[in-house]
C-alpha cells in the first residue's frame, strides 16, 4: 500500500481518547484528513473480546485506509490482541501506542513506559510485525520518558521492523504543556530511514509549514487542533478557512446525527464536550453551555444548536 508521496506531506488525524471515535472521524474524513487512526485499545482488552472495545474497532464506509491503535506491554497479550485483529477486515495498519503519557496506562509498561525500556519496545514491535497480516506496522512515540533520547527511540522502532513512525515532540515528564521540540523530532528524522510524521502543537497552516520546514518529516499528524474544528485539514491543505457560520452549523448537526445513530441517545452525553468545544467564540457560549450540560433529550439539544449557531 503507497500511503506517502513525495513532496506531498501526509496528513494524519491523531487517536484522542474520548474524541476520535468512528462519528468524529467519520466527519473529519469529509475534510482532506488522509489517515484516519481509532482511539487507542487495549491490547488486554481486544485479547479478551471485550465487547466495548471491538466496537471501538469499527470503522466509518469513508475511512480508507484506516489504522487501529493498540497499546501493551506484554508480548504474549499483544500477540493474542493482533490475531484477534486479523481477523477483522478493513484495517490497514496497526500502529503501537508508545507515547501516552496517562499513569494508569505507564504503570503497567505501556505508552510511554515503554520508553523506559527499549529492548521491550522493540521486541513489541517485532511481535506485531511477526504476526500481523495487515498491510503496515506504525509506532507513535515521544521523544523520551524523563529526558530526550529521540535517535535512540528511532532507531529502536526502525530495528523492531515498523513501517512509520509518529513523533510527539515532548518527553512524558512534559505532559502536553512543555514547549514542542521540533528540533528533536527532526533528529529522529535525520536518523532513520523510515518514514516520519511529526505531532505536537500544530493548530494551523503557519505552524504546519514550520514544523514541515524544521523537521522535513513526511506527514503531520493533528490531534487537540482538530477538536471543534474538524475541517482543520481543508485547511492545512489550502492554506485558508472557508467554513462559514452555516456550513459549521451543519458540520455539527451532521457530527450529532453520527453520534446518535453510533451510541443511541448516550450520544447526548458524549457530545456535550464536543459542543464545548465548537462554540468556543460564539455569541452566549456561557449561557448555551449551562442549557446543554444537563440536557439528555437529543430533539432539545438539535434546538439549542439551531439557537445558538
Amino acid at each position: 500500500m503507497k500511503l506517502f508521496e513525495k513532496d506531498r506531506p501526509l496528513y494524519v488525524l491523531a487517536p484522542l481518547a474520548g474524541f476520535t471515535d468512528l462519528p468524529f472521524r467519520r466527519v473529519v474524513k469529509k475534510f482532506g484528513v488522509d489517515l484516519t487512526i481509532s482511539e487507542m485499545l487495549s491490547s488486554n482488552a481486544l485479547a479478551y473480546d471485550s465487547e466495548k472495545t471491538l466496537k471501538m474497532v469499527t470503522k466509518a464506509d469513508n475511512e480508507i485506509p484506516y489504522s487501529v491503535q493498540i497499546a501493551g506491554s506484554d508480548e504474549v497479550v499483544v500477540k493474542r490482541a493482533v490475531e484477534k485483529l486479523n481477523s477483522i477486515n478493513g484495517i490497514d495498519i496497526l500502529d503501537l501506542n508508545a507515547g501516552c503519557p496517562v499513569p494508569k496506562v505507564v504503570k503497567n509498561g505501556a505508552g510511554s513506559g515503554l520508553l523506559k525500556d527499549l529492548n521491550k519496545l522493540e521486541n513489541i514491535i517485532k511481535t506485531i510485525k511477526k504476526y500481523s497480516n495487515k498491510k503496515l506496522t506504525s509506532v507513535k512515540v515521544r521523544i523520551g520518558f524523563d529526558k530526550k533520547i529521540p535517535v535512540e527511540i528511532g532507531k529502536a522502532v526502525e530495528n523492531g521492523g515498523a513501517d512509520f513512525i509518529t513523533v510527539h515532540g515532548r518527553t512524558r515528564s512534559g505532559g502536553f504543556k512543555s514547549q514542542v521540540d521540533y528540533e528533536a523530532i527532526a533528529e529522529i528524522k535525520s536518523k532513520v530511514s523510515i518514514p516520519v510524521i511529526a505531532n505536537g502543537d500544530i493548530n494551523n497552516f503557519e505552524t504546519a509549514q514550520k514544523v514541515l520546514d524544521i523537521t522535513n518529516c513526511d506527514g503531520l499528524m493533528i490531534g487537540r487542533g482538530a477538536v471543534g474544528k474538524p475541517w482543520i485539514f481543508q485547511e492545512l491543505k489550502n492554506g485558508k478557512n472557508s467554513i462559514n457560520n452555516q456550513l459549521k452549523k451543519d458540520i455539527i448537526l451532521e457530527h450529532f446525527k453520527a453520534m446518535l445513530d453510533f451510541y443511541g441517545n448516550y450520544g447526548v452525553i458524549l457530545f456535550r464536550k464536543h459542543l464545548h468545544t465548537y462554540s468556543k467564540g460564539i455569541s452566549g457560549a456561557s449561557d448555551f453551555r449551562k442549557l446543554i450540560n444537563s440536557e439528555t433529550e437529543a430533539d432539545k439539544i438539535n434546538s439549542l444548536i439551531h439557537q445558538y449557531f
